[in-house]
């Protein structure tokens, strides 16, 4: 605020879209509650930039009629209990692709609670850390079996999770070119 209030041009720069579990949003209230003009340039979020880079499609004729942005932080503020955050069994859809940000730590309660909900155990899914860098890595597997596979293989955060049948389109050979 010190900056633009002495009238100078001052720049957010956040990775992805600024609006998609970016805080963009909450960011702007509270600049146009103080009085300071904002211009949101958008981003491209996370899902849409991995997807494409790994051959995975967010959606697809066959696999896929709609995608659900969710997040899997588990805020420490938040006091409802994380069996109750979800809608499971809208989640559990099957013609869903279901993109997690933020929940690396919580994926071994989101996979059961998904398993519990009836999506399929053998549900394809993807764990990725560090999306479109060079220092990308990739791990597939059975959505019963990614936590393990991601704690075995360490990843860390930032790493995005999608889950559904358009899964089995990834391409491994982009993943490994794109890493």
């Amino acid at each position: 605020l010190h900056f633009a209030d002495q009238g100078k041009t001052v720049v957010r720069l956040k990775g992805g879209d600024p609006t998609v579990f970016g805080r963009g949003g909450e960011e702007m209230e509270f600049l146009e509650r103080q009085g300071v003009p904002v211009r949101l340039v958008p981003g491209i979020t996370a899902a849409s930039g991995i997807s494409a880079a790994l051959g995975v499609p967010l959606t697809h004729r066959d696999h896929a009629d709609s995608v659900r942005f969710i997040t899997g932080h588990a805020r420490s503020e938040c006091t409802t209990p994380f069996e109750a955050r979800y809608p499971w069994a809208q989640l559990a859809d099957p013609k869903t692709t279901l993109v997690i940000y933020m929940g690396l730590a919580t994926l071994p309660d989101l996979a059961a609670g998904l398993c519990e909900a009836g999506l399929p155990a053998d549900t394809p899914a993807v764990a990725v850390q560090d999306g479109t860098t060079p220092t990308q890595r990739v791990i597939a597997a059975r959505l019963d079996e990614l936590p393990k596979k991601v704690e075995e293989a360490e990843l860390r955060s930032p790493t995005l999770v999608f889950i559904g049948n358009v899964c089995s389109l990834l391409d491994e050979e982009m993943a490994a070119a794109a890493a």
